[in-house]
């Protein structure tokens, strides 16, 4: 994924999610504490604080999210060069503002320099400052040659900024349904979050009484703007009506004998989409079976966009536009009734399209598609079982639908899908993952997937990293036919004996002589919680016969997984020592 800038893209979009997911418990105390509502001043300047400090919370908080094993010590490398930055950038032009950007520099800058010297060795009289503790060093020192290039050259990229963010708020209808369809098309990808960042959080500028300039649709929202939320408005007939009205025209359009398999899915979802404007796993179920379909909504979005813009609808949303956010918020709207008709208007207009596409196109919407087969489906599920026979858990059926623990590279979510890096996705079964309950497969790059699931994907990627951690036999008879097909490929596996006794073996130096000697080991350090992953300078000089004896994977020519169980850090910590 290193060399793949677009996947680092959507590292970016997954990375930023953490910090928007603090902006829910802002705005509900921000507006409670509002004189419409409780009028408790201490409560609204609780929100506010939290809105006041967003730069510094996205550094923190995509630090964190760009950290391969999530540490805390990059998000404290990230507060600090965000907090050096921006010093030497006002020092040079106390005119600039980056707004949330300078945080995104800088979440992006510690969590790097995070993956790259949170093992670096220093020499002995610097020791103490080796390791994780030389992240926020090295980071404060980047971020201070940032603030000095940003003060000079920020500038011009400031008024290129300004000049965007005003021709579309100032655009009109034209500028908003450009945002709304781009919005939706670019959900493939992932990459609408970085688009969304941009329109809520800094686009546009609006000065309070008495208070900072704040910039982007949605801060401006909440800070009183009376020209913002033209962004958000048009998202809640969309999210409210047209997209729970199409789950009712695919449930219609479904078979009768199928029509109760697939009810209880479709319903549940547009309940979601509903109350909290999570419409990813709606989106998913006819995005690539029926991209016409997918091509209609990005279009009615837009439109949906245009219209309320036309009809001067102010809206805004924390999280998204549900109804909890409708009705929290309303009381900060301009004209916002006039979204309940419109979105009755798009419930009947959604609904009458997808029910003629799906049936004069025969699209395979849920319970029209064709059957993936028992067989295929059992297959991909065959060993989901723990020992005794009892059946497994969620995660491990995952685990195994991912081609098993050795399959998986990095484990991780965002508000509606699993980010997967993985050795080879020709392993993923798609069929599998349905069958579970996920909504669709999105395969990215070399080792990128993407698994939608919806809002419980972040819980579902915490069983699955504790699942891989704990070493329970599910995972690991799940890893075996991975592991076994990479290890049969490379070498027959001879009868371990005792000075060869796999992973358990509490001797590091049999382990180096296997991989070549100490010489030939480039970098080893644990991943995924279970594997060791170790680069090696000449791949001749490996043994493999040895090496069969132990659960491998070459993932390329010069790098391999040993799957160690949850101590693979304690065999990192070990070999490192004896390398050293």
């Amino acid at each position: 994924m290193d060399g793949n800038p677009f996947l680092k893209i959507q590292s970016l979009g997954r990375a930023l999610m953490l910090p928007i997911a603090v902006l829910p418990v802002a705005g509900i105390l921000l507006r409670f504490g509002q004189s419409d509502m409780l009028n408790i001043k201490i409560i609204a300047d609780a929100g506010g604080a939290i809105f006041d400090n967003l730069p510094l919370l996205f550094a923190i908080g995509i630090a964190v999210g760009f950290a391969k094993d999530n540490n805390g010590v990059a998000a404290l490398a990230g507060a600090l060069g965000y907090l050096v930055e921006i010093a030497v950038m006002k020092d040079i032009n106390d005119k600039l503002n980056m707004g949330v950007l300078s945080g995104v520099v800088a979440g992006v800058v510690a969590g790097m320099l995070y993956n790259r010297f949170k093992d670096i060795k220093l020499p002995e009289f610097l020791a103490f400052f080796g390791g994780k503790r030389f992240v926020p060093i090295i980071t404060g020192l980047v971020c201070l040659g940032l603030g000095v290039i940003f003060g000079y050259a920020w500038g011009p990229v400031q008024a290129v900024i300004d000049s965007a963010g005003h021709w579309l708020t100032t655009a009109g209808a034209i500028g908003t349904f450009v945002y709304g369809l781009l919005n939706r098309l670019l959900l493939v990808t992932g990459l609408h979050h970085i688009l969304n960042s941009l329109v809520w959080f800094v686009f546009g500028t609006f000065t309070p009484a008495g208070g900072a300039p704040v910039t982007g649709d949605l801060h401006r929202f909440f800070a009183g703007d009376p020209t913002a939320g033209g962004f958000m408005a048009g998202f809640f007939p969309v999210m409210m009506f047209g997209l729970p009205a199409a789950c009712l025209a695919m449930l219609h359009e479904a078979p009768k004998e199928k029509r109760a398999m697939v009810g209880g899915l479709l319903l549940s979802m547009a309940l979601t989409s509903f109350l909290t404007g999570v419409t990813e796993p709606i989106e998913f179920t006819f995005m690539f079976l029926a991209p016409v379909l997918y091509g209609i909504h990005a279009v009615l979005t837009g439109l949906s966009l245009a219209i309320c813009s036309l009809l001067n609808i102010k809206l805004g949303f924390t999280f998204s536009a549900g109804a909890i956010d409708y009705f929290l918020n309303y009381g900060l709207s301009t004209h916002g009734w006039e979204a309940i008709p419109l979105g009755v208007v798009y419930a009947v207009v959604y609904y009458g399209l997808f029910r003629f596409f799906i049936r004069r196109f025969n699209l395979p919407t849920p319970g029209r598609e064709a059957s993936a087969g028992d067989t295929e489906i059992a297959s991909s599920m065959s060993g989901v079982a723990v020992a005794g026979g009892a059946p497994a858990t969620r995660a491990a059926r995952y685990i195994d639908a991912l081609g098993g623990a050795a399959n998986l590279k990095v484990v991780d979510a965002c508000t509606t899908r699993l980010r997967l890096n993985v050795v080879d996705p020709a392993h993923v079964s798609e069929p599998a993952l349905k069958a579970i309950g996920a909504r669709g497969v999105l395969k990215r790059g070399g080792e990128s997937v993407q698994v939608i699931i919806g809002p419980e994907a972040d819980i579902i990627a915490d069983e699955i990293r504790r699942e891989i951690a704990s070493g329970r036999p599910a995972a690991a008879a799940a890893a075996a036919p991975v592991a076994a097909a990479a290890v049969a490929s490379a070498a027959p596996a001879p009868t371990a004996t005792a000075n060869q006794a796999g992973p358990l073996d509490p001797d590091p130096s049999r382990w180096l002589s296997v991989l070549g000697g100490t010489a030939n080991v480039v970098s080893l350090d644990a991943i995924a919680a279970t594997r060791l992953r170790v680069i090696v300078r000449d791949p001749s000089a490996v043994d493999r016969a040895r090496l069969g004896t132990l659960d491998v994977v070459w993932v390329s020519t010069d790098t391999l997984h040993i799957v160690v169980g949850n101590a693979a850090q304690r065999y990192a910590d070990e070999l490192s020592l004896q390398s050293a």
